[in-house]
């Protein structure tokens, strides 16, 4: 890549107004990112959704000497910058139509690991919470799983994520809601630095980007992005880790959400993502596992099955033998199959759920555990 095209492909993100999802249609129309900036400007008000205000910002805004100051930053960090047309952009970024034109990366793991697990939740997280992330990273660690984890480095489950990925060897990336030329909050400062060693920073914002609230919201879509499931930890009723898991979802990955007790605050946003088949229960590893299909479902689970199916009602059996023959079944279609009434199905599955021998997946469907 020549550091011409590389500065124009930096002054494309820096344009005001201008949004992933408008870069791209500006580069689709005039056929390349340098055309960008030499298209007179009543062609470019033509372009859908750029009209006369983004085409004038385009045409008198001082992005390539921003963009040529941020090029001798990254140089002279060892930053690696990603364009979303390039080979080594992360390939999963490549599925969300919303992703990052430019992104910025130091460090050492490969964003394009095979598994990738994004881990969130509350900054108030509990000793409960910071217990089971903890717990969650050593057993996927001990039973084989290379894997990237993701994460936001903020207080509570964020930097619980990285620290425990860290002490179980486990390559972890930040993603900040500013540029790489700080960090916030400032405490988690000596977690960052080991992680620039066995793992690293990513981020979308340039060099010099003040610390901004809204930031941080906009970031959470690199999170989710990321990886191939989000896991959500803690989480009350309202908080970024639930906007992580809605984009999740809007992306067709996974979400999965560990439950909490009814009365527990800290405990509400995921019992919601779980109650509303957003998200798939877990208790551990193994669930997690499951869910993705990272180990073969017959593996050591033959006699758990014989043993739980062996005390089944009927009306469960029926149930049973239909998701026994698909790999999985939304609630309504299952209804039809099993001739029973929704309402009564949810109840019953619920019950299958508690005794572990059905998962609730995203979108109203249902798989056998075993």
């Amino acid at each position: 890549m020549t550091e011409d095209l590389l500065l124009y492909k930096v002054a494309l993100s820096m344009i005001p107004g201008i949004g992933g999802v408008l870069a791209r249609t500006l580069v689709e129309h005039v056929g390349s990112v340098e055309a960008v900036f030499r298209e007179p400007l009543r062609n470019l008000i033509r372009i859908p959704g750029i009209g006369e205000v983004n085409g004038r910002k385009i045409r008198e805004s001082d992005t390539l000497v921003s963009a040529e100051k941020e090029l001798a930053y990254a140089v002279r960090e060892g930053i690696r910058i990603f364009f979303y047309l390039d080979g080594d952009y992360p390939r999963r970024f490549r599925e969300c139509a919303d992703a990052p034109v430019v992104c910025y990366y130091k460090g050492v793991a490969d964003l394009d690991m095979a598994k990738a697990v994004s881990v969130v939740g509350t900054r108030h997280a509990t000793d409960y919470g910071r217990q089971i992330c903890d717990e969650l990273l050593r057993d996927l660690a001990s039973r084989g799983h290379q894997l990237l984890v993701v994460s936001g480095l903020a207080y509570g489950i964020d930097i619980q994520a990285h620290k425990s990925a860290l002490k179980y060897g486990l390559p972890t990336v930040g993603v900040l809601g500013h540029g790489l030329d700080k960090l916030y909050p400032a405490q988690h400062a000596p977690t960052a630095k080991t992680m620039l060693l066995k793992g690293g920073l990513l981020t979308d914002f340039p060099s010099g980007t003040r610390i901004d609230p809204p930031n941080f919201i906009r970031r959470n879509r690199l999170i989710a992005g990321l990886s191939d499931v989000t896991v959500v930890v803690e989480s009350g009723e309202k908080g970024g880790a639930l906007i992580t898991s809605d984009i999740a979802s809007s992306y067709d990955r996974e979400v999965c959400a560990f439950p909490g007790r009814a009365v527990d605050i800290h405990s509400k946003g995921c019992n919601m993502l779980i109650k509303k088949n957003i998200a798939a229960m877990i208790e551990n590893a193994e669930d997690l596992e499951f869910a993705l299909g990272w180990i073969p479902e017959a593996k050591m689970r033959a006699p758990r099955q014989q043993e739980l199916f062996a005390r089944l009602s009927g009306e469960e059996q029926r149930v049973v033998d239909w998701l026994k023959k698909e790999d999985k079944m939304d609630l309504d279609t299952l209804a039809l199959a099993v001739e029973m009434p929704v309402r009564k199905l949810s109840a019953l599955l619920l019950e299958l759920e508690v005794k572990g021998g059905v998962v609730a997946l995203p979108g109203n469907q249902y798989r056998l555990k075993y």
